[in-house]
């Protein structure tokens, strides 16, 4: 083990990942079909862009939409 280590050309949260959390939630049939083929289209998994879904409605601070079933 060295005594001393160069971190200048280190990168801060480099491999750093948001903790997942398992929580179950219940979608639309159609839905959850759109989403699962749109991920199969773009070879990413279906939970995934769900996540980045709600993270760009976050990000937009979009007002919510309710219509009645």
């Amino acid at each position: 083990m060295k005594k001393e280590y160069d971190f200048s050309k280190g990168v801060r949260g480099k491999f750093y990942r948001p903790k997942k959390v398992q929580k179950t939630i219940r979608l639309d049939e159609d839905i959850l079909t759109f989403y699962q083929k749109m991920a199969d289209e773009h070879g990413i998994p279906y939970q995934t862009l769900i996540n980045l879904t709600l993270r760009k409605f976050l990000a937009e601070k979009d007002q919510i939409v309710i219509q009645a079933p």
